[in-house]
């Protein structure tokens, strides 16, 4: 009996492909989580574009400087923001205590998180090099900058997803996670580059900024989309892509703890 039983169970692989699959169904029912997470950025994109069309110096304009920046703020947006509010709004609402309750692996509902964070980046990033492609003739990266492209993106969106998953444990509750997380991520993205350039941003908030992962993902992003020449804006006057690396690879490690640490399947109880 027992072991007809054990048969009869799925596998824990069968489990993690139904959990993505209930994840990326969910989102993309979700009207306002598509339009802020996927089309924002390209609403950043086609305005700023649009607007601030001018000449940095080396034949570069500002859309291609910005590319980067935009990239980077549309990762941050399908993984820290995304993640943080959308696992508050589930622990407030009662379905992770529900989750919790049934035979499924915990580990499945997180790899249904980060399936759901590789495709809805994997999209954002393809849409946004589509638009500055066509409509603003952006140079996309050639021979080893896709490389580089691959692991920054890769680096900088698994460190935000785990801080995404760890940052929701500070919401009270589902109502509050936006106001939490939207205002944080905001200003990130004002001191890291991503709005204009970074040797433009004060030099003390450029040291706050060197503390996140977003500078660097922004940082390591410019180096596929900018000549060389334009390293010397740097802070360092490089493109540091090795401290880029080693950077983002420690607030992954830093990230898996917080969540280790913090993680809830269910609100705080006041007393």
């Amino acid at each position: 009996m027992t072991a007809t039983t054990e048969r009869s169970l799925p596998s824990v692989a069968a489990v993690c492909r139904t959990r993505a699959g209930v994840e990326l169904r969910e989102f993309f029912r979700q009207r306002e989580s598509v339009v802020f997470t996927l089309f924002f950025p390209v609403i950043l994109l086609l305005v700023f574009g649009a607007v601030l069309d001018y000449d940095l110096g080396s034949g570069v304009s500002f859309t291609q400087y910005f590319m980067a920046g935009v990239i980077a703020a549309g990762i941050l947006g399908a993984s820290l923001q995304n993640m943080a509010i959308g696992i508050a709004t589930e622990r407030s609402d009662g379905t992770l205590k529900g989750l919790a309750g049934t035979p499924m692996p915990k580990s499945a509902y997180f790899v249904g998180k980060v399936v759901q964070v590789f495709v809805v980046t994997v999209a954002i990033v393809v849409i946004l090099l589509a638009i500055g492609a066509v409509f603003y003739d952006i140079d996309l990266p050639s021979g080893t900058g896709w490389l580089t492209f691959a692991w920054v993106a890769a680096l900088g969106s698994a460190a935000c997803t785990l801080l995404g998953i760890a940052i929701s444990s500070l919401a009270r509750n589902g109502r509050s996670a936006s106001a939490t997380v939207t205002p944080v991520a905001l200003v990130l993205q004002f001191i890291s580059g991503v709005f204009f350039q970074f040797s433009e941003v004060p030099t003390w908030l450029q040291t706050v900024a060197a503390v996140f992962p977003l500078k660097w993902m922004a940082q390591g992003l410019r180096s596929v989309f900018l000549p060389d020449a334009l390293a010397a804006q740097e802070p360092a006057g490089s493109w540091e892509l090795g401290r880029v690396a080693l950077v983002l690879a420690a607030w992954c490690v830093i990230g898996l703890l917080l969540c280790v640490r913090t993680f809830r399947w269910q609100d705080r109880v006041d007393r």
